[in-house]
């Protein structure tokens, strides 16, 4: 089942950013249009200013004298202009000394309008009748080229719902425009601001992917980090140093239970060897597996504190030559025969005596698993790779196979020392196979990476 992936920092503030500017929206959009729609004065302000600004369009100067023309939309508006009581628009447009330039009234308007003897103020408003439709007439001056002109509007129980038209834009000017700029300078900085608090914390987690416990400098970076979440990787930091201090004494205690044991041990065997009898040579073969056992074990332990700085560029056969003739008098002893074939390897880094370690332990492995007269062959090359093949009966279906997800699965048969072997891979960051079939042998077969510094297993 794959684990959904938890939502970034900067996705879930950008969702609530978003989510609250949009409830900010909502609620200021509707105080204002509560607030415009209960002011009857305010609205017709409103319709007088926006219908006149644009009607003033029509007029020109032709010939130094004033004109004025409605355009096709103002014509069919103004010229089918009903009566007050379905409601009704008029419209008068004079200059400063009186002169009509248009009117589409002729009595009526001096019941909605100024008398035009009247020098009208630059902008003036009176209320028809109370409530909604809007009954309300108003005017407006405006300056084209030298002259001054008049325009004058009565708007009766708002027959074209002027009130929807400029709710829509006051609203879309002094609130919706607004907010959506606010919104995108505060989303984008906060983003930005985030997006920055959490750089160091993106490079923190970085170097913990590739941090060593073992290594005592080595630690998480706060410098940059805010002061809530630099806390808690000092504490991270805190907890290293506290594992590291752990990996010391553990090897410590590996390297002092090797040397204590070694010595009893060593004084046991002389006994033996003094001993005549089947039964003393017995122990002292119960003794040696002990013995190996044990060593086994210590390494094992100690592989969990292997410096980083025990890694160089080294020469697989250069090692597996020197480990071939190490362990020569021990194969040929037991009755088996050990040949080193090089097929040209390139460098990988490694420590070189886990290198050696390997080979041993695997060497050691066929000889105590296969029967006497076994041809064991330490193979390295091509390239980056070391094999350990011998022509022994296999182990068919008890043999150790490489299982999904790189972990190997040792029976008893097999001991302690392919758990080594497998432990020196990943320390080396090195892919183990192992192909064992009934009466064809056994092959282990490491594949070394390119030559890189390998992070800690």
């Amino acid at each position: 089942m794959k684990l959904r992936q938890p939502p970034s920092l900067t996705g879930l503030v950008s969702r609530r950013i978003v989510a609250f500017t949009v409830l900010a929206m909502v609620l200021q959009f509707g105080i204002v249009l509560a607030e415009y729609w209960s002011d009857d004065s305010e609205l017709g302000r409103f319709i007088i200013e926006h219908e006149t600004d644009a009607l003033s369009e029509g007029i020109t100067v032709r010939n130094g004298k004033l004109t004025f023309a409605l355009s096709h939309e103002m014509r069919e508006r103004y010229t089918n202009r009903g009566d007050d009581g379905d409601g009704a628009l008029y419209l008068r447009v004079r200059t400063a000394n009186g002169a009509i330039l248009f009117s589409s009234c002729e009595a009526i308007c001096q019941a909605h309008f100024l008398p035009v003897e009247i020098n009208p103020p630059a902008f003036w408003q009176r209320q028809i009748a109370p409530g909604k439709p809007l009954s309300v007439a108003g005017g407006r001056s405006f300056t084209v080229g030298s002259q001054e002109v008049f325009v004058e509007l009565a708007v009766v129980k708002d027959p074209h719902s002027f009130i929807y038209n400029v709710l829509f834009h006051e609203l879309r000017d002094h609130l919706i425009i607004p907010m959506l700029l606010m919104f995108g300078l505060v989303a984008g900085a906060t983003i930005l601001s985030i997006r920055a608090a959490l750089k160091p914390v993106i490079e923190a987690a970085e170097a913990a992917d590739n941090i060593d416990p073992r290594n005592a400098l080595d630690h998480l970076p706060t410098r940059g980090m805010p002061r809530e979440i630099a806390n808690f990787a000092n504490a991270v930091n805190r907890v290293l140093v506290r594992v590291a201090d752990l990996i010391q004494a553990q090897k410590i205690f590996s390297t002092a239970i090797a040397h204590e044991i070694r010595t009893p041990v060593a004084i046991v065997r002389m006994e033996l060897e003094r001993i005549d009898g089947e039964r003393a040579r017995k122990a002292e073969r119960d003794l040696d597996a002990l013995t190996h056992m044990l060593e086994q074990l210590t390494s094992l332990a100690k592989l969990d504190v292997v410096d980083s700085a025990s890694f160089r560029m080294v020469s697989l056969s250069d090692l597996a030559n020197d480990s071939v003739a190490a362990l020569a008098p021990f194969v040929f002893a037991n009755g088996h025969s050990l040949e080193f074939d090089d097929a040209g390897t390139s460098p990988v880094y490694a420590v070189p005596s886990l290198i050696e370690n390997t080979i041993r332990n695997l060497v050691e492995n066929a000889v105590r698993h296969t029967p006497k007269g076994t041809h064991i062959v330490v193979r390295t090359g091509p390239g980056r790779r070391l094999d350990v093949i011998d022509d022994g009966p296999g182990f068919g279906s008890a043999a150790a196979r490489v299982l999904e997800g790189g972990r190997i699965k040792s029976s008893d048969k097999l001991g302690v020392g392919l758990k080594i072997v497998e432990r020196i891979a990943a320390l080396h960051g090195a892919v183990l196979t192992l192909d064992s079939d009934d009466g064809k042998g056994t092959r282990v077969r490491l594949d070394f990476p390119a030559p890189a510094e390998p992070s800690a297993a």
